[in-house]
């Protein structure tokens, strides 16, 4: 398999860089598309169509191949991998629940593949991401490997979306079911936040919509942990910043904490929206960003996993929350170039807002404020 990376900020400039691409006589089957909103994504898919291409695409909150990040661009990733190997689905939400597209992905899955692997972009503003990995698991099984993100949109809380061929604007899933018997999908989610402070409690929610916390309506409680008196006209730029320095970190019995960050409040009932499940009663710790320490650790995390499980690579897809990106800065593009490095393989991301991969010591679920590696290597 091989694998090729492009980048521009039209439809012109990708179409002049496709076309260097494929000068070699280069074949791809499948493009990997991340754009920003501002983009049209109609045009660039009919470029790739016209070479019958399958598409995976999400829009973002940036996007990058390599350590190159872009601002309402375009980021694509050719592939020449069999089609016997993949299968590329998409499904829209409509009146359907999450949980059970889901389920039906898996169920898809097994009958394509007995060993089937999962690559998942969500649209969708206020989508629940843990129903994408529990329904998943509930088709497919506990070891089932599941990457992805949830798709942005420059950060302006409006509308995500995914899309494929001749579907251009899918408020639900995008995934590509690949073959592990065929293609190796290994990989890595780790985000180095800190907990800080006393553990509180959740006392009223609902899937991923948080009422309450210690009883105190939610929104007010992380204001005041934040130590500023914010107008209520500006809580928007309240749950940027507390999603982006303070998530909360949701302690679990025999595992490690997951992160969980607000994307948007209710000023009326105020209540906090976060992009994953937080059950009501669950404990909860504030947390405090990475400093340059953090880089050390995922390089570090990755060179465990090449040694151990994926020596090679053919390709790279990495999912970091935007939330990361506004709080390490300048140091999230060295941390994709050291990443990169460790198997000095073709790369693409997009910051999203939620990912699935596989904790270091866990299996593959959902999280907030994370970088999830995902590795693809044919076998031999």
């Amino acid at each position: 398999m091989k694998a090729k990376t492009l980048r521009g900020n039209s439809p012109n400039e990708i179409e002049t860089a496709f076309s260097e691409a494929i000068a070699d006589g280069f074949k791809p089957t499948l493009a990997i598309v991340f754009l920003s909103i501002a983009q049209d994504r109609e045009a660039i898919c009919g470029l790739l169509e016209k070479h019958n291409i399958d598409i995976f695409g999400s829009t973002t909150a940036g996007e990058f191949i390599d350590g190159e990040i872009g601002e309402e661009s375009v980021a694509i990733m050719l592939l020449d991998i069999d089609h016997k190997y993949y299968k590329l689905t998409h499904l829209e939400t409509g009146n359907s629940q999450t949980i059970d597209l889901a389920k039906s992905i898996g169920k898809l899955g097994l009958e394509t593949f007995s060993n089937p692997a999962f690559i998942v972009a969500s649209g969708g503003i206020s989508t629940d991401g843990e129903m994408i990995v529990r329904g998943i698991e509930e088709v497919v099984g506990s070891k089932v490997t599941i990457f992805g993100g949830l798709a942005g949109d420059d950060f302006k809380m409006s509308g995500t979306y995914v899309f494929t061929n001749g579907n251009y604007s899918i408020n639900g899933l995008v995934v590509i079911i690949l073959d592990e018997d065929h293609i190796q999908v290994k990989g890595l989610a780790t985000s180095g936040w800190e907990p800080v402070g006393t553990i509180r409690t959740i006392t009223k929610s609902e899937g991923n919509v948080v009422y309450t916390i210690d009883d105190q309506p939610a929104l007010d409680v992380v204001i005041k942990y934040m130590g500023v008196n914010k107008n209520l006209d500006e809580w928007k730029d309240v749950i940027i910043n507390v999603g982006s320095e303070f998530p909360m970190q949701l302690q679990r019995e025999g595992s490690e904490p997951v992160i969980r960050a607000p994307l948007f409040a209710n000023k009326e009932d105020r209540s906090l929206v976060c992009a994953g499940s937080v059950p009501q009663g669950s404990k909860v710790r504030f947390s405090l960003p990475p400093d340059d320490s953090v880089i050390d650790k995922v390089v570090s995390e990755c060179e465990t996993v090449k040694t151990n499980e994926i020596p090679e690579a053919d390709a790279m897809i990495m999912f970091s929350c935007k939330a990361r990106h506004l709080s390490l800065g300048p140091m999230v593009s060295e941390e994709i170039d050291q990443v990169k490095n460790v198997w000095d393989a073709p790369l693409i991301g997009f910051f999203s807002y939620g990912e699935m991969g596989k904790a270091t010591k866990g299996k593959h679920e959902f999280h907030n404020n994370t970088c999830s590696l995902v590795v693809l290597s044919e076998k031999q």
